[in-house]
């Protein structure tokens, strides 16, 4: 295989779809925080979508909350699927506690050591009657962020 002629940076953005952006939003944006900066609506698309982010400058990651304009319509952006997506978190224990206590679900096992030895837990995809926020299809893991992570997205705060 020849060398590859491009690297990976990071995370650009993430799309996620459902049936109703409300459901989305209140995880993305009431409980982890991102801010709404726009919206996109498209009909040859078929989508509505809320454009958040979260970080400034180089460290910006762009988050899709997208729901159909008619969910008979294709594409269908509210049933592509999602493995998980990654989330760097300054204090996880802090997180989860937080999270917990405000209604969002977590898949079992807890914070352990993940795949890259960092700790990381996951919100569970779909929420339940004791804990109703849930991740409206996705799975989505926090990872514990190491000290030099969290000192790059200080310093860019400055």
């Amino acid at each position: 295989m020849s060398q590859r002629p491009f690297k990976v940076l990071g995370i650009q953005q993430i799309a996620i779809g459902g049936p109703s952006k409300d459901k989305l939003k209140t995880l993305w944006v009431d409980m982890l925080g991102l801010e709404v900066t726009g919206n996109f609506v498209s009909e040859r698309e078929n989508v509505d979508e809320d454009i958040c982010a979260m970080g400034k400058g180089p460290f910006k990651v762009e988050v899709d909350l997208m729901q159909p304009l008619d969910p008979e319509k294709k594409p269908a952006v509210h049933t592509t699927p999602l493995n998980h997506v990654g989330l760097w978190i300054d204090d996880l224990p802090k997180a989860v506690e937080w999270l917990t206590a405000n209604g969002v679900r977590f898949a079992p096992g807890g914070i352990r050591k993940g795949a890259a030895g960092f700790d990381i837990c996951f919100l569970h995809p779909k929420g339940n009657e004791e804990s109703p926020i849930g991740g409206e299809g996705v799975l989505i893991e926090l990872v514990q962020a190491p000290a030099e992570v969290v000192d790059a997205f200080a310093k860019l705060a400055g």
